[in-house]
């Protein structure tokens, strides 16, 4: 009896143990994700910033090709007519 009681003591001490290194193991595979939903956030504010600065070089380009297509209106027209030469030939 006193053997099967060792065997049990022992048995529980080792699922015991076990399960601590499983919560180490555990912990620190959330640190590395903690971690990395850091770095994207960081990320994603950098591409936020980036995104905004190519909408706002977008929108003046636009604003600069609006005011440059009323100058060159006649200049288009003619890229229109040879355009229309290449392609028949």
């Amino acid at each position: 009896m006193i053997y099967v009681l060792l065997c049990l003591c022992l048995s529980l001490a080792g699922v015991a143990g076990l399960q601590f290194f499983y919560m180490i193991y555990l912990e620190q595979i959330g640190k590395g994700y903690k971690k990395r939903v850091r770095e994207l956030e960081r990320h994603c504010i950098k591409l936020s910033a980036r995104l905004q600065d190519a909408e706002a070089r977008a929108e003046s380009l636009e604003q600069a090709g609006e005011a440059g297509s009323k100058v060159r209106s006649g200049v288009q027209e003619e890229d229109e007519v040879w355009a229309d030469v290449i392609e028949d030939y």
